[in-house]
């Protein structure tokens, strides 16, 4: 799923095509993509682009007239630059958004269509998208204290949860983890004021590196290779290879449809995070450390 630092390169390569443009036509290929039946889809054509921002991980653009296009790309979903009226991709292909510099298409890969278009009268109403999670670029750390230690989750859950902090999914609480030196099971009730600290530090510059990275690479292009797993990323997608910082191999536990990518020697004092699928087929034979995991690995327990 796109996180911040994607939206936020998004936004930035929208921003010169886009802006203070007028919305000539909105081509919806997928019916099942808007999801809201009043205003209708119509009323957004003709009118100027006057502003662009992002609500969590969501795409908001602001038109004249106080009407609004709220774009969520959830896991698949993904914005490509064309030239003006291009056809949208039929297997894939949800929408297109016509201006005189070009066309946005919309395309969402696989089967699961869960991409969403709300087309919103009034900015007050975009509020009602927002769930409400803190923006930690430019937050204080007793206001991300707060927010994080309000109720008690693991810290994997807390920094992907949308209501509590915004715009951080799977990929990104991997990198910021590992750069906290946190694990991603320990939970935010047991942090000690110099852990907190440490971690408001490690999301702060984790975020704005890689949006940083992420321009550097796009070098005023549109973004095209927007993707959860990215050449640099130290721990996330990374399973089995060397951590950058020790060079022990990276761990996951895996949950739902999700997974948690670690370094054990970094992270968890050397202790293995239990997976909870494998833990019940191997029971008390489930390695506890690094050095376990390995020999087992190679055949030698």
């Amino acid at each position: 799923m796109p996180e911040l630092p994607d939206i936020a390169l998004y936004l930035e390569a929208l921003a010169p095509r886009v802006l203070q443009q007028p919305l000539e036509r909105l081509r919806i290929a997928n019916p099942f993509l808007v999801r809201t039946p009043e205003p209708p889809v119509g009323v957004a054509e003709g009118r100027t682009v006057v502003a662009l921002r992002r609500v969590g991980k969501r795409i908001v653009f602001g038109l004249d007239g106080d009407l609004f296009l709220v774009l969520h790309l959830m896991i698949a979903g993904r914005l490509r630059w064309r030239d003006r009226g291009a056809a949208i991709p039929g297997k894939v292909g949800l929408a297109a958004f016509d201006f005189p510099t070009g066309s946005a298409i919309l395309t969402e890969a696989g089967s699961r269509r869960q991409a969403s278009l709300h087309v919103i009268a009034g900015a007050g109403n975009v509020a009602s998208l927002d769930p409400g999670g803190l923006e930690v670029l430019g937050s204080t750390l007793p206001a991300f204290a707060e927010r994080l230690t309000r109720e008690n989750h693991t810290l994997k859950r807390a920094l992907t949860d949308p209501h509590i902090l915004s715009g951080i999914g799977n990929a990104y609480s991997d990198e910021i983890l590992h750069a906290a030196r946190l694990s991603p099971m320990k939970l935010t009730s047991s942090l000690d004021d110099t852990e907190l600290a440490r971690l408001h530090a490690a999301t702060i510059e984790t975020l704005e590196k890689w949006i940083a990275r992420l321009r550097d690479e796009c070098a005023g292009a549109f973004p095209e290779k927007v993707t959860a797993f990215r050449e640099g990323m130290a721990v996330h997608g990374r399973y089995r290879q060397p951590c950058p910082v020790c060079g022990a191999p990276v761990q996951r536990i895996v949950y739902a449809r999700n997974e948690a990518n670690y370094c054990a020697t970094c992270q968890t004092g050397g202790r293995l995070l239990s997976d909870r699928a494998l833990a019940r087929l191997l029971k008390q034979d489930w390695p506890k450390t690094v050095e376990d995991m390995e020999r087992r690995l190679r055949g030698t327990l």
